[in-house]
């Protein structure tokens, strides 16, 4: 338990991090440059992962590495971004706020993992919090900003469980460097031709970027594909629920408004959805036909199974 707690706080860290990139997008970012935008931030934090763990892909790794990047990083980048320029942070991260569903039947598909009743209680808790919290009658919806956000969900889900299934082969750091890594590079001919030069940026927007690439992009993928290491996916996705919460917070911090009564109620839904998804306890191992014979003896003095 106290290993599931500490990999639930480090997986924390991702969504906290995200939440406050759909402000620093907004507001500090240049609009009308995606393909760009993802390709600043994708690059430079795959490089700064890169240097730390230095190792090369080994093997299927190269093309695994080209599948996760477009899914978790290229595309969704690029997605991600124009969702923040068309849409209200409250509709694109409700929208988002679904990504555990679907994260749970994917890993369910190709993982058999299969999702418990506290999982699915917790995630529908969770979801109808994110709602409560962030819905208030946004009557003007761009399309086109819908679409992106639930085709960055659907291709983030899809890629976060093939992270999974492939990644225990391979060191963390050094997965998410290539994916990054893979993600910019696939990118940057497409920002090339469909944007032409890169965007002049100012003060501001490279402070932006700065923060975006290190702590949002690079700790915050790190964190999240060392937990899918070590949690369910079901329970990864509902501690990505911190994300719209994140976001509620920073809004009113920054304009230091008080949180409402439907916003309170909502973010202590999303919390208890969280709550109620970790009380999913691993089913114990089961020996072998064998027998005890069977089973390693553990070394001398260990008095904890490591998870």
């Amino acid at each position: 338990m106290e290993a599931t707690l500490r990999w639930t706080m480090v997986t924390a860290i991702a969504p906290v991090a995200w939440g406050t990139n759909y402000f620093v997008t907004h507001e500090y970012l240049p609009a009308g440059n995606p393909l760009y935008g993802a390709v600043i931030r994708a690059l430079p934090a795959g490089l700064l992962l890169l240097a730390v763990r230095r190792e090369l892909p080994r093997g299927s790794w190269w093309w695994k590495s080209l599948v996760l990047g477009t899914l978790n990083m290229g595309a969704f980048f690029a997605l991600v971004y124009v969702a923040a320029q068309l849409l209200p942070t409250s509709t694109a991260s409700t929208i988002m706020a679904t990504s555990p569903v679907v994260m749970m039947a994917i890993a369910w598909a190709l993982l058999s993992e299969r999702p418990r009743l506290p999982h699915v209680v917790g995630a529908a808790v969770g979801v109808a919090g994110v709602c409560l919290m962030l819905l208030t009658g946004v009557t003007s919806v761009d399309p086109l900003g819908v679409l992106a956000s639930v085709a960055a969900m659907g291709m983030s889900s899809l890629g976060y469980i093939l992270a999974k299934r492939w990644s225990q082969e391979v060191d963390v750091l050094a997965s998410t460097s290539w994916q990054l890594i893979a993600g910019g590079v696939l990118l940057l001919p497409f920002a090339a031709a469909v944007e032409g030069a890169p965007p002049a940026l100012d003060v501001p927007a490279l402070f932006g970027f700065g923060y975006v690439a290190v702590v949002a992009t690079a700790l915050a993928f790190a964190a999240w594909f060392a937990g899918l290491r070590h949690l369910p996916a079901a329970t990864v996705g509902l501690v990505g629920l911190l994300n719209p919460v994140t976001g509620v917070l920073l809004g009113t911090l920054i304009a230091g408004e008080s949180l409402t009564p439907r916003q309170v109620c909502g973010l202590l839904l999303v919390l208890a959805g969280i709550l109620i998804g970790r009380r999913v306890r691993r089913a114990p191992r089961i020996r072998g036909a064998a027998g005890p014979a069977t089973v390693p003896a553990p070394a001398p003095g260990a008095g904890h199974r490591r998870e």
